[in-house]
């Protein structure tokens, strides 16, 4: 005992509480006729041929949900863990108690829940509330106590027996001849719940009722509310169904039933300086009056481009939104209001007009991000990323930004000592527009800001015992949206130059048993265009079924060979005494999301990928910066990122340097993944991966790499495994531990599952879901 710190004492007392307090009575300080409440079961018996609702069973067990004694504290508040500490030091300990006891009784000691505090008589009814609602009526509910050998301590077991739900048998529409009459049955009739045969259901008399009044205040109706429309229903005329009648309340104003149009629109920008705000500079213009406090940078055209209302036009909130979210993303104002009033109430065309104020955030911006990163290829190291950004810098919300970032790292593990450190660092700069600064003929939408971007770019990477390589680029970028769902980038221009400024002897010799690979790593110009098409939707107002499609085609150096060519050049073709790249690259990926059970967090998203890329012309190979690699954290997760392909190939196990290898210039990646919600914002997945990447071209210093029908199955490397994701919103904290199935190279068996159970796992930490 004398090696025993007194600090460890509560440690090692809790340990020991842990095994000993299953055998201790967690009931004696009761009363008579207390019971312990250990929790709750729901029995939900739908009638034959009939299934419960899956959303009204949710429904039902949240209500019923109680915490109970002894609750898991990091897995679930409602399941029971074998080791009630808390009751235990409750019952056994006091809060007068000093020293070891009474830290014990503070620390540890809980109330204990009684089967009075979870009030089932209660829960009961509530039980019969939410079947109501759902149109099961006449439903017998009850609830009973299950106990073991103590007959202190119980569950509470609730039994939902169900009838034939109500289904609803006619509907009765407005149909007074009014225009808002006319447009509320025109809304009802297209919905898809208000439809005869329907099982009756509260929840979605709700979900018409307000969709109905968004319906009317886009269309000018700007002061309707959902508590305007009423259902009667009758449940008497025909048996076992619902007769339903909308209508609207009485007490609706008459201001709720008239339809506005757009009266004059008021714009106001204020300086961020309320000590001093300036003096107001009035422009007329056509979106309504801009009213500009100066001294203040601000282009005339800016506010008008975003703002969507036409006066005259059918007021509508949708525009609201659309014109809030337009000057947002602006990203020049730290504070946006907009307000609607009635100019004359009384007109026979009633008009509203809108009032916006703008106030200026601070025009720098700086951010600083340090982080310590440890890649799944074992390599550690602490990394930082410092921007500036100007957000406003000709006064037509252009964002000018400079960014600097720096790595270094070195490798863990066993051989740590015979592989490099290596460091990276660099410095981009970015102007970007917020608008096409391009032809008219481009088809863009006003629902989204359209941006160009205008890059210019270095980064140094050192690898001190193989290489030192520099990367400068400059380019410019468009984007924009063609509709709601579909976004285009198109790279007009992009020149790199890759400089390769230093080799040792272990890097020249690498390169001299692979010529292939050491073409892919010459200085070159690398002149390319691309174009880049998403599109990303749910297929249903449910979301239920979702698609994300992403295509992208690249190409490089084919209008300046096609230049040279004109001007009669022949052979090999250079640019500024340095060859250029010449190659088209293509890549396409689609991912499926399916909700499996609706309400619920619970997903199966599935992703097919698949890219090519060739050289010819003036390139033998692909530059090595745009050839394919697979594995890792967002890839196939039992393997490390580049310790796969191309096709069977593996570098010998004697080669450290081997992963300057691992590339290919085709690849295919299957994934799907099922996502859960485990409790709060803790999820967890289950994931199933396969894919390679292979060569297009022989290479004979990769033997088994080049893309063969005959052994493209083998080919595909399997893994499985299991995740957790802490999801928090705008932030996802992701870890994998994947399972390696089957290794397409020979792993010293024949079998289809190769690869041995203790190299088989891989763990990868990352941020965001993987696809």
């Amino acid at each position: 005992m004398k090696n025993i710190k007194p600090m460890h004492i509560p440690v090692l007392t809790a340990l020991v509480l842990v095994f000993i307090v299953s055998g201790c009575s967690t009931t004696s300080k009761l009363e008579d006729g207390e019971i312990l409440y250990n929790g709750m079961k729901l029995n939900v018996s739908p009638a034959a041929g009939d299934k419960a609702p899956g959303e009204m069973v949710s429904d039902m067990q949240k209500a019923v949900n109680v915490r109970p004694n002894n609750p898991w504290p990091f897995i679930s508040p409602y399941i029971r863990n074998p080791f009630p500490i808390g009751l235990w030091a409750y019952n056994h300990m006091n809060d007068s108690a000093k020293g070891l006891k009474g830290w014990i009784y503070k620390k540890l000691a809980e109330q204990p829940v009684l089967v009075s505090d979870a009030r089932p008589e209660v829960r009961v009814k509530m039980l019969e509330s939410i079947l109501d609602n759902n149109g099961y009526f006449g439903s017998r509910v009850s609830y009973s106590l299950k106990s073991g050998k103590n007959p202190k301590k119980a569950k509470v077991i609730y039994d939902a027996k169900l009838p034939e739900p109500y289904l609803i048998d006619s509907i009765q529409y407005i149909n007074d001849g009014t225009k808002l009459g006319f447009l509320i049955d025109t809304i009802s009739k297209r919905s898809k719940y208000l439809v005869k045969g329907e099982r009756f259901c509260v929840d979605s008399l709700e979900v018409v009722r307000t969709k109905i009044a968004n319906t009317l205040r886009n269309l000018g109706y700007y002061y309707f509310r959902p508590e305007y429309i009423e259902y009667l229903a009758d449940s008497l005329i025909t048996p076992h169904a619902v007769a339903l009648r909308v209508s609207l309340a009485d007490n609706v104003p008459e201001l709720a039933r008239r339809q506005y149009r757009v009266g004059d629109v008021y714009t106001y920008v204020l300086r961020r300086s309320t000590k001093n705000p300036g003096v107001p500079d009035t422009i007329e213009t056509d979106k309504g009056k801009l009213i500009v406090y100066r001294p203040a940078k601000l282009r005339k055209n800016v506010i008008p481009s975003c703002i969507t209302f036409r006066k005259g036009r059918i007021f509508s909130v949708w525009n609201m939104d659309r014109t809030q979210e337009r000057l947002s993303r602006l990203g020049m104002f730290s504070n946006i209001q907009m307000q609607a009033v009635p100019a004359d109430t009384s007109s026979v065309d009633p008009r509203l007009d809108l009032y916006i104020t703008c106030q200026f955030d601070r025009p720098m911006e700086a951010t600083l991000e340090a982080n310590v990163a440890y890649k799944s290829n074992s390599y550690l190291g602490p990394g930082l990323v410092l921007g500036v950004t100007n957000n406003n810098t000709f006064g037509g919300g252009e964002k000018l930004s400079v960014q600097f970032n720096a790595n270094y790292e070195w490798q863990t593990g066993r051989n740590r000592g015979s592989i490099f450190n290596s460091y990276e660092f660099g410095v981009t700069g970015s102007l970007a527009f917020p608008r096409l600064l391009a032809p008219r003929f481009i088809r863009r939408t006003d629902r989204e800001l359209n941006w160009t971007t205008i890059s210019l770019g270095m980064d140094i990477m050192n690898r001190p015992h193989y290489f030192k390589l520099a990367d400068f680029h400059a380019g410019i970028n468009y984007e924009w949206h063609p509709s709601r769902n579909v976004l285009n980038q198109l790279t007009l221009f992009k020149l790199t130059y890759n400089k390769l400024m230093h080799t040792t002897e272990a890097f020249d010799s690498v390169m001299a048993a692979n010529p292939a690979v050491a073409l892919s790593f010459q200085s070159q110009y690398i002149p390319q265009m691309s174009y880049t098409y998403t599109l990303d939707k749910f297929l249903e107002r449910e979301k239920i079924n979702g698609i994300n499609f992403t295509a992208t085609v690249t190409e490089a150096g084919n209008v300046f060979d096609g230049i040279y060519s004109l001007c009669g050049v022949k052979g090999e073709k250079h640019l500024f005494g340095t060859p250029f790249s010449q190659f088209v690259k293509g890549q396409a990926q689609l991912v499926y999301s399916r909700r499996l059970v609706r309400g619920t967090d619970q997903w199966l998203v599935s992703r097919v990928l698949i890219g090519a890329a060739h050289a010819y012309g003036n390139s033998k190979v692909v530059p090595y910066s745009e050839q394919f690699y697979i594995g890792g954290a967002n890839s196939i997760r039992a393997f490390t990122v580049r310790s796969l392909g191309p096709g069977s190939y593996r570098p010998p196990t004697n080669m450290q340097n081997g992963y300057f290898d691992q590339t290919g210039t085709f690849k295919l990646e299957l994934n799907t993944e099922y996502r859960f919600p485990i409790v709060s914002i803790l999820h967890g997945a289950v994931f199933l991966d396969a894919g390679n990447i292979w060569l297009l071209e022989n290479d004979p210093a990769r033997p088994g790499g080049k893309l063969c029908g005959k052994t493209f199955l083998r080919d595909l490397a399997l893994g499985t495994g299991v995740g957790l994701r802490v999801d928090i919103g705008m932030l996802v904290l992701r870890g994998d531990l994947g399972y390696g199935l089957h290794a397409p190279y020979y792993n010293g068996t024949n079998h289809y599952f190769n690869i041995a159970f203790k190299k088989a796992f891989a763990f990868h930490l990352a941020i965001g879901y993987p696809f």
